[in-house]
């Protein structure tokens, strides 16, 4: 694949693409919103960090979410979706469906996995909540009677799936989003004056002292991350000034602290290490080992977001564990780069510019006596 082909679709390295040399390995987060307890700490401290204007604290009406989604001054945010049982056993359905999809085979099927064969659990961290493996062996042990909840509430054997894994009446998925920094970045490849830019790190910075306020990155993004800054905000500063007021502003993955060798502001923070960050190679493989544990363990709804490298923006630095299908969390489920069709629409408009010369010299020699 030749270098421009890279620079719009496929599997690529971002950082050495952008002519970084000896750049060091591309970093990312990893979101697994499965230990997601809505604490918000991550909010707080980009905010803390990054200097960023209040929102305002207004309730939005959306469950307990006051922010409402991402935006100029809001890098991090926290997700809080409401789900019956119904809307839970449709999750599990949908999840089961894509583990389940492989090569036809031959024969009866493979039996399905005993629920008393649950692998090695880790232990839940002291403090905070009921262990998951006691949640198991309790359902597990239900029989036909009914069987309490360590952590309150009670499971009868019927509610509990064919695989294993307890089925609550209701739950809130939390998720702290981000901005992706994706290997194709629609923001980077629109903005006309270098505003944004491919760090050595292989994320895309925003400038707020280059960038003019054209907005071209707004509409660029498939996962509305970047927005302009409006005066709308409430200054974190005494004389109520809202600094970069038009400017496009978005997550940076804290590009000054990784500088520093030191980690960015929210995944520091994380109280349940909902937010790991590293490598993004690292971050793949762990999101994958903990699909793969949390499957095993019955909760066939778990999926992995932003990990596929031959989406169409090339995967995302920003990996995600979601437990049910991207819409309910509000993202795109299958996110496309404007640019990655740029090669091919720039070939038909010449098509079609040959079929109109074509025409107009047919027209022109045919009208001559």
């Amino acid at each position: 694949m030749g270098y421009l082909a890279r620079q719009l679709a496929g599997r690529t390295d971002p950082a050495p693409d952008a002519g970084w040399e000896e750049a060091p390995e591309r970093k990312g987060f990893f979101t697994d919103t499965s230990i997601c307890i809505g604490c918000k700490a991550c909010e707080v401290a980009c905010k803390e960090w990054n200097a960023l204007p209040l929102d305002g604290l207004g309730l939005s009406g959306n469950s307990y979410d006051n922010t409402g989604g991402l935006g100029a001054s809001t890098w991090r945010h926290v997700a809080f979706v409401e789900q019956s049982k119904d809307r839970i056993l449709e999750a599990r359905a949908s999840g089961r469906r894509l583990v389940d999809l492989g090569m036809p085979q031959v024969g009866a099927p493979s039996p399905a996995p005993s629920p008393s064969a649950t692998p090695s659990l880790p232990p839940a961290p002291e403090g905070h909540g009921p262990d998951l493996r006691d949640l198991l062996a309790a359902a597990n042990g239900a029989g036909t009677e009914e069987t309490a909840y360590p952590g309150g509430g009670e499971v009868t054997a019927a509610e509990v799936s064919a695989m294993g894994a307890p089925l609550p009446d209701f739950r809130w998925l939390m998720a702290s989003d981000v901005c992706k920094h994706c290997t194709h970045a629609g923001c980077l490849d629109v903005c006309p004056t270098g505003a944004l830019f491919r760090s050595e790190h292989g994320t895309v910075v925003v400038q707020a002292d280059v960038c003019n306020g054209c907005g071209y990155c707004v509409g660029a993004c498939p996962f509305g991350v970047i927005e302009r800054r409006t005066d709308s905000a409430v200054s974190v500063r005494a004389d109520g000034h809202v600094p970069d007021v038009g400017v496009a502003q978005k997550c940076t993955l804290c590009y000054d602290r990784l500088t520093d060798g030191q980690t960015p502001a929210c995944a520091q923070t994380c109280p349940t290490t909902s937010i790991r960050f590293g490598t993004r190679e690292e971050m793949v493989a762990l999101a994958r080992a903990r699909v793969a544990q949390l499957h095993e363990q019955g909760f066939t709804e778990a999926r992995l977001y932003g990990a596929n490298d031959d989406d169409g923006v090339g995967g995302t630095g920003s990996v995600f564990l979601l437990l049910d299908e991207p819409e309910v969390y509000g993202l795109p489920p299958d996110p496309v780069v404007p640019t990655a069709r740029l090669a091919e629409m720039f070939r038909t408009a010449g098509i079609a510019g040959l079929g109109l010369l074509g025409a107009a010299a047919v027209a022109f020699l045919g009208r001559r006596p």
